[in-house]
C-alpha cells in the first residue's frame, strides 16, 4: 500500500462537498497529515493575551484535505486508522469570549503558552503547585463531506464527524465515518496535546499518520463510531463536583462551576486558572438521567495531577 503527505498549507475552513480534493489515495493507504494548530498559526510562542481579542474567527479550526479515497460511495463506511501522532513542543490554551461552556462568565480574553515535555509525556500547568497535565494527543477535527450542498462550519461535530473533539481517538485507535458522498472526502485538523470534557484544549500543531479502508458491511454506522486502544486502569483518584438541573446542558454548566470555585478554595488557583484546567483535565460524566426532571451531571477531575492531595 502507498504512503502519502498533506502539507500544512493544504487546508480549507470549511466542509463542502464542492471542494476539489488535494489527493486521492485507494483503500488501504496511508496519509502523514502535517496540521497547524487551530488557530491558523495565529497564535505562536510568544504571543499574548492582547492577541487572543484580534483572533479573525473565520480563520479558526481549519482542516487539511480533502482525501478522495477510491472505492468510496454513499451509503459505505470509512475506516480511519490512527497510527500516530507528534505533537509540536509548545501548545496555547485561551479563554475566548464567546467560546466555552461557561462563555457568558469568563468574559475576559485569558491566553496560556505550554512548554510540552515530550520525552517525559506531561506540560506543567503550574510547576511551583505541582500541578501537572500528561499528554495525550488526537486530533479534534476529523470528518468526510456532507451530502447537503455547503458551505457548514468547522465548529460544530456533524453525524459525519468533524470537530468531534473526543480524546480517546489518539493514536492505536480507529474512527469509523459514514461516507455520504462519492470518495468521502475526508479532512482532519485541529491538533490537541491534552483535553478534558468539554473544554478548550491544549492546542499544538501536529503530524499524524492515518490509514484509510473503505467497508461496504456497516449499514449501522449512522455517525462516528470509534474503537479505543488499549486503556491502562490504574488506581486513578477523583473529585467529582456534581450539577443538578432539569437540563443536561445547565447541569454540565453547574458541575463545573463547581470545580471551579472548588479548585479556587483548595488549590488558591484564580477564576480562570480553575476554569481552565476544568478544561484540559476534567472529565464530565452523566451519572443520573433517569429519575426526572432533574439530571445529574458530575464533572471528575484526576488527583493524580496535584502533588498535594486536600480535604
Amino acid at each position: 500500500m502507498s504512503i502519502h503527505s498533506v502539507s500544512r498549507n493544504q487546508s480549507h475552513l470549511v466542509w463542502d462537498n464542492s471542494i476539489q480534493p488535494i489527493l486521492r489515495v485507494k483503500s488501504g493507504d496511508t496519509v502523514k497529515f502535517d496540521c497547524l494548530d487551530a488557530s491558523n498559526g495565529q497564535i505562536n510562542p510568544e504571543t499574548t493575551v492582547t492577541s487572543v481579542a484580534s483572533l479573525v474567527f473565520s480563520n479558526l479550526d481549519q482542516v487539511n484535505g480533502p482525501i478522495f479515497v477510491e472505492g468510496a460511495q454513499p451509503g459505505d463506511t470509512l475506516k480511519v486508522e490512527v497510527l500516530s501522532i507528534e505533537t509540536a513542543d509548545w501548545g496555547w490554551t485561551a479563554c475566548i469570549p464567546g467560546f466555552g461552556l461557561l462563555n457568558d462568565e469568563f468574559l475576559e480574553p485569558a491566553l496560556k503558552i505550554w512548554k510540552l515535555n515530550k520525552k517525559e509525556g506531561f506540560a506543567y500547568f503550574d510547576e511551583a503547585k505541582g500541578i501537572k497535565i500528561p499528554l495525550n494527543p488526537f486530533a479534534g477535527e476529523m470528518g468526510v463531506a456532507r451530502k447537503e450542498k455547503g458551505p457548514f462550519s468547522t465548529i460544530p461535530p456533524y453525524n459525519t464527524g468533524g470537530n468531534i473533539d473526543t480524546r480517546h481517538v489518539t493514536a492505536g485507535a480507529t474512527l469509523y465515518l459514514p461516507i455520504e458522498v462519492e470518495g468521502a472526502l475526508f479532512s482532519m485538523g485541529d491538533g490537541h496535546a491534552a483535553q478534558g470534557d468539554g473544554g478548550t484544549a491544549i492546542e499544538t500543531p501536529i503530524v499524524a499518520e492515518l490509514r484509510f479502508s473503505v467497508l461496504k458491511d456497516r449499514p449501522y454506522t449512522k455517525t462516528p463510531h470509534f474503537r479505543t486502544p488499549s486503556i491502562n486502569v490504574s488506581d486513578e483518584k477523583y473529585y467529582c463536583t456534581t450539577g443538578v438541573e432539569t437540563d443536561l446542558r445547565e447541569a454540565a454548566r453547574s458541575a463545573v462551576r463547581h470545580m471551579v470555585m472548588y479548585l479556587e478554595q483548595e488549590y488558591k488557583l484564580d477564576h480562570v486558572e480553575a476554569y481552565m484546567l476544568c478544561s484540559v483535565a476534567a472529565d464530565l460524566r452523566m451519572h443520573e438521567v433517569v429519575d426526572m426532571p432533574n439530571y445529574l451531571v458530575g464533572m471528575m477531575m484526576p488527583s493524580s495531577i496535584f502533588s498535594q492531595q486536600h480535604n
